[in-house]
């Protein structure tokens, strides 16, 4: 895991190992796509591999179900608590960013779950109805288990995922995904009139009603509100352009879809994804957290 962790050897953990490479994509999957964060995503993907070495596996006829499971359910404590530190986060909350795809360094299961825009619409939903649309639409659990982890009814969660389903149904008509060739597109223009100070061609990418939304965590300078209208987003873009000129901007994917990976004094300065419609750029969204940055 890249932790450090080197637990004594045993016939237990020689078990584990020949199956942990295997799932720990999957556990590591559910807690990002349910907690939004890399950082923690990997404390449970540690807290999980501690359990499971503790525990006797003979008696597991499904290990992934198993430990999917017991990912979820450390997950949803984490969750839960996470609500009041949302709530104390200062400005607005991104989901910190998974490089996917050839940057990622530990395999990633990628699907549309785990792109910045489908997250902010978990955001918004339950913790138990993230809980239960996750295991059983993504990770394809039964409900008894699921029932389990959330500590209701069959019935239950089976409704509790059905809400979640339609909710993110809904989103998706409401924001329909451009395509991998289109994005390229869009974002290749956008670097180019970035880079050169380009206000015209700025306002031009984006949509008379695009947002800009700004992450730092009140650790770093960045705009506490969202910034509406394509010419103001257009404004602010340029004058932060010239107040921290980049040394560089990079592609890279980024929760399976193309973003920009700014640089700047040596180090990662943003990691900016962006939602388009129409060849238009409807939202950008900067995370500028240096914490959530660390593992970019």
């Amino acid at each position: 895991m890249g932790d450090g962790y080197e637990p004594e050897r045993s016939g237990q953990e020689d078990l584990l190992g020949a199956e942990w490479e295997r799932h720990r994509p999957a556990v590591f999957g559910v807690a990002y796509r349910l907690l939004g964060s890399v950082a923690d995503a990997e404390d449970v993907t540690q807290d999980v591999w501690l359990r499971a070495a503790g525990a006797d596996l003979q008696v597991v006829g499904d290990l992934r179900a198993w430990l999917v499971t017991v990912a979820a359910r450390r997950s949803y404590d984490i969750l839960r608590s996470a609500r009041f530190r949302r709530e104390t986060y200062v400005g607005p909350w991104l989901p910190e960013p998974l490089l996917t795809g050839p940057d990622a360094s530990q395999p990633v299961l990628v699907d549309e779950l785990v792109s910045s825009a489908m997250l902010l619409v978990m955001e918004e939903l339950s913790p138990p109805e993230r809980v239960s649309f996750v295991l059983h639409d993504v990770f394809g659990l039964e409900f008894g288990r699921i029932a389990e982890v959330l500590d209701v009814s069959v019935p239950g969660a089976r409704q509790l995922a059905s809400r979640a389903r339609r909710r993110v149904a809904k989103a998706k008509q409401s924001t329909p995904q451009a395509s991998k060739a289109e994005r390229e597109r869009v974002l290749t223009v956008f670097r180019a009139a970035y880079e050169a100070g380009d206000l015209a061609g700025l306002v031009r990418l984006l949509h008379p009603d695009a947002v800009y939304v700004t992450d730092g965590g009140g650790k770093v300078l960045a705009a506490r509100k969202l910034i509406h209208g394509g010419g103001r987003v257009a404004e602010v873009m340029v004058r932060t352009a010239r107040r921290w000129r980049p040394d560089r901007i990079d592609f890279a994917e980024v929760g399976g879809e193309v973003a920009l990976v700014f640089h700047r004094q040596g180090r990662v300065y943003s990691v900016d994804t962006v939602q388009i419609t129409n060849g238009l750029i409807t939202a950008y969204r900067r995370v500028i957290n240096p914490d959530k940055l660390a593992r970019v």
